[in-house]
């Protein structure tokens, strides 16, 4: 129960045993060397970095993608060229790798039409918002991994608390189209498929270390070899605010075989370990006036999470036309947040509100006074996801046909623990119990898409998806048992026109739609409470293209019309009430690259660009609470949603020598955007830090890559001039990373 060690010596011991381990599972399987691809960037030194035209293009330099099965957001056609009929974009493993990309909101950036908002610095626990929807805890994003779910409750609560490691994953999916309605339940937003690496018949792997300011060590070993993958990681890192370090642990195993000529198995099991002093609470505005914006009083805030995860695919070709995925996926989460700053209310944020209003600093005696709180919650998660794709005839034209069914079960434990002083909680006495509730959801759920192929040029894809899903709540403290259960059917239809070889033109309409929460459909008290699901319709009209040799770009224009956006909790200056009301985003986004800049220069010297521009995220409507308990003041038709930037810049200055070398830079800008519904600009000088303008900022990251045989070695610079800005206000004022410096190398063995 105490806040944990950050003292080295604990986490190199335990590398080094899992890393022994590690070898000798692998070292079991027996077979060796891996492929260059594998497990370095392209050392041509030239090419394209392309914006990716369809799922195969997707794949591309990966001989083996076919073999084994795996369930693909983008694309589900069974035969070869098959594109996407919605925008979407893939982050390939030369991209991260090229990039070194610290965290997974440095690597979604890059993604047009994704607003990524740090929260401690580190990545931990992920902020994305998809067009304009508020991105507090990802809550509007389905996260997948592999194409099965990563969200601990993404039905029951989707809230991201749980993020593994950039480092596993060797290239990132996002789609924003009617697409996103072969998986739900989220398809308001988006969805967001992580791709693992592929085990190698032939043994081999590497050996990566990274260091830096700022407390950062990053430690990579894999091996691969027989079918079979072993990843190792170790990062740690100290956050943008003081007394804020993490310390992750990740292993990802993964094993591929070919059963016979019909059937293929893959094997995963993920394990993740996290202790971080981390606390819940920003700043006040005194604070970071008076203190600046590294100042962390609480150091007696931390969270410790761990999560295991089990999954198995499996595909069965019934003829040339026709296969069917089976996937069975389970994972338990636990985790203990045990915290001095818990409530999201004004008086209750702040322990010692008054001190902290006033930008006082807060000791060591003040702080042994002060509450302690504990959000104790486990997850267990278990599901089994079954499609079949394949090709037919029908009506005499080409046909790729996929449909699937899903059950999805998960069950919450939550429990709140609280002592009147830090001082109590450490001598384990006077403990209350806040909470202690059982929240169940099952979900049966199916999906049906054809897409007709009309003529060499036109594909038309209807799609439907049908949720069936039942909330269940114990609520221990007052004895009462409570359920709510409702049917949603998600339609939409999407369309590519190929204008010519290289020239694609889509566009689509669905139905957005995302559940209630167990908490918000049944109250404390076991009463179900009458409440609308989240529906919006989604459309989007766009282009893309590669007019000429060294040009690629994509642009889509898209409009969000809400019949009913449920509000984030945790927002609006503190509310934390289920509200709902209608809104409206609409704006454009464009991603583009450019090679060869300079033709007589040997080499690539590249440009890539990636931008949203959202005009319009309006409060349509005053927001209210269900069963006439108000409304959310300030809010009103006309208003800026918060947490909604006007403008999102990513560009990208490359350059790929022959041979040896790659460097780039990077300039991430965000425009302005409010904090809460009532669009404040100037808080008080004595507020939470809750509302207020978040102002416009901009960064520049650097990186070099240089290899030498069999090793890479590189050097970046991330917020190279050292801007101090604001990212968030939800809690009170938290600020991105301060400049900070790493360098690493990695051997291919």
């Amino acid at each position: 129960m105490h806040p944990i060690s950050t003292r080295p010596g604990l986490g190199y011991a335990t590398l080094s045993v899992r890393t022994a381990m590690a070898c000798g599972l692998l070292a079991a399987c027996a077979g060796y060397s891996v492929s260059a691809a594998e497990v370095s960037a392209d050392k041509s030194g030239v090419g394209t970095e392309p914006i990716k035209v369809s799922a195969n293009e997707a794949k591309a330099g990966s001989s083996d993608v076919s073999v084994l099965p795996r369930v693909d957001v983008i694309g589900s056609g069974t035969r070869s060229g098959t594109e996407s009929s919605g925008s979407a974009a893939v982050i390939d493993g030369r991209t991260l790798e090229e990039s070194r990309v610290f965290n997974v909101n440095e690597a979604l950036r890059k993604v047009p039409g994704v607003h990524v908002r740090e929260e401690e610095g580190v990545g931990l626990r992920p902020n994305i918002g998809i067009r304009g929807l508020n991105p507090t805890r990802s809550t509007k994003t389905l996260l997948l991994e592999d194409g099965l779910p990563l969200s601990f409750a993404p039905y029951g609560d989707n809230a991201s608390y749980y993020h593994p490691p950039i480092d596993r994953y060797e290239s990132i999916e996002v789609s924003k189209g009617s697409q996103v309605i072969r998986f739900g339940p989220q398809t308001a937003g988006g969805v967001i498929n992580y791709i693992t690496p592929e085990p190698q018949k032939e043994f081999g792997g590497l050996v990566g270390l990274a260091a830096g300011t700022r407390g950062y060590l990053n430690a990579h070993v894999m091996a691969t070899g027989n079918g079979a993958i072993l990843d190792l990681y170790r990062k740690e890192s100290d956050g943008a605010r003081d007394n804020m370090h993490s310390r992750l642990d990740d292993l990802n195993f993964k094993w591929a075989g070919q059963l016979n000529d019909d059937h293929k198995l893959v094997l995963r099991a993920t394990y993740f370990k996290e202790y971080s002093q981390l606390t819940y609470s920003g700043l006040t505005q005194a604070e970071y006036t008076n203190l600046g914006a590294r100042y962390n009083p609480f150091k007696n805030d931390f969270f410790d999470a761990s999560r295991t995860g089990l999954s198995a695919t499996h595909e069965v070709r019934l003829n040339a036309d026709t296969k069917v995925l089976t996937s069975v996926y389970g994972a338990y989460f636990d985790r203990d947040w045990w915290r001095q700053a818990s409530d999201t209310g004004s008086a209750g944020l702040n322990c010692l509100s008054a001190t902290r209003d006033a930008g006082s600093r807060l000791g060591s005696s003040d702080l042994d006074n002060c509450a302690m709180q504990g959000r104790l919650r486990q997850y267990t998660t278990a599901g089994i996801d079954s499609r079949i794709q394949t090709r037919h005839q029908l009506f005499g034209i080409a046909n790729d046909l996929e449909m699937g069914v899903k059950y999805h079960h998960e069950i919450q434990e939550r429990r709140r623990q609280e002592y009147a002083s830090y001082t109590q909680y450490l001598s384990s006495t006077g403990m209350t119990l806040g909470e202690n509730q059982q929240r169940r959801t099952n979900a049966t759920s199916g999906f049906i898409s054809n897409k007709f192929q009309l003529n060499e040029r036109l594909f038309i894809t209807p799609i439907m998806r049908v949720e069936y899903i039942q909330h269940e709540q114990i609520n221990r403290l007052n004895s009462t048992r409570g359920a709510s259960s409702f049917t949603e059917v998600v339609p939409g239809i999407g369309a590519s026109y190929q204008l010519s070889e290289h020239s694609q033109l889509y566009g689509g309409v669905h139905k957005g739609f995302s559940p209630p929460r167990v908490e918000d459909a049944i109250n404390s008290n076991g009463a179900s409470v009458d409440l609308s699901a989240e529906r919006s319709v989604n459309a989007e009209l766009g282009l893309r293209s590669k007019p000429m040799r060294d040009v690629v770009f994509d642009i889509a224009l898209f409009r969000n019309d809400f019949s009913n956006l449920v509000a984030v909790g945790s927002i609006a200056g503190g509310s934390t009430n289920y509200s709902e009301g209608k809104a409206l985003m609409q704006g454009i986004e464009a991603s583009g690259q450019l090679d060869r800049l300079i033709p007589q220069i040997e080499g690539n010297l590249f440009s890539r660009l990636s931008m949203t521009y959202l005009p319009t995220a309006e409060q349509s409507s005053i927001f209210n609470r269900p069963g006439g308990a108000g409304t959310i003041a300030g809010t009103g038709a006309g208003k800026r949603l918060p947490y909604a930037p006007e403008f999102l810049l990513n560009l990208t200055l490359g350059y790929r020598a022959p041979s040896n070398w790659n460097a780039r830079a990077e300039y991430v800008f965000v425009g302005k955007q409010y904090s809460d519904f009532a669009n404040t600009v100037t808080p008080s000088a004595t507020s939470n830090g809750q509302t207020g303008l978040i102002d416009a900022y901009g960064i520049w990251n650097v990186v070099a890559n240089y290899t030498v045989g069999s090793a890479t070695l590189f050097i970046t610079a991330k917020n190279l001039t050292n801007q101090t800005y604001i990212v968030d206000r939800t809690r009170g004022i938290q600020v991105g990373m301060p400049r900070t410096l790493q360098a690493g190398i990695k051997y291919a063995f």
